[in-house]
């Protein structure tokens, strides 16, 4: 397995994580600004576990697994939202959604 520098793996964490932002801003549609957000999540979870691998250590893939873990009640909690503003008003664009009121 080639080896990559700290660098590369910067790179693409800070490439991930500017899509991901970009996404967020520019889509409309709540799963996939939730997908976005995931994206964004990720691209910390490459830097934790790149910089434990650089350091030697395992602290790196530990917050990367509470980074997992928080990120998967994050997702399910937005989808328990999303759903229920489909259920109440039948659309699930975030431009017409302005409260939580329903």
């Amino acid at each position: 397995m080639p080896a990559f520098s700290l660098n590369a793996y910067v790179a693409l964490s800070a490439v991930l994580f500017a899509l991901g932002g970009i996404g967020v801003l520019v889509r409309r549609s709540p799963l996939a600004i939730l997908m976005c957000i995931e994206l964004m999540l990720n691209a910390a979870n490459l830097l934790f576990v790149a910089f434990g691998r650089a350091h030697g250590g395992y602290e790196g893939q530990i917050m990367a697994f509470l980074v997992i873990t928080v990120a998967a009640a994050e997702v399910a909690i937005g989808l328990a939202l999303t759903v229920l503003l489909f259920r109440r008003r039948a659309e699930v664009d975030v431009d017409r959604v302005n409260e939580l009121k329903l």
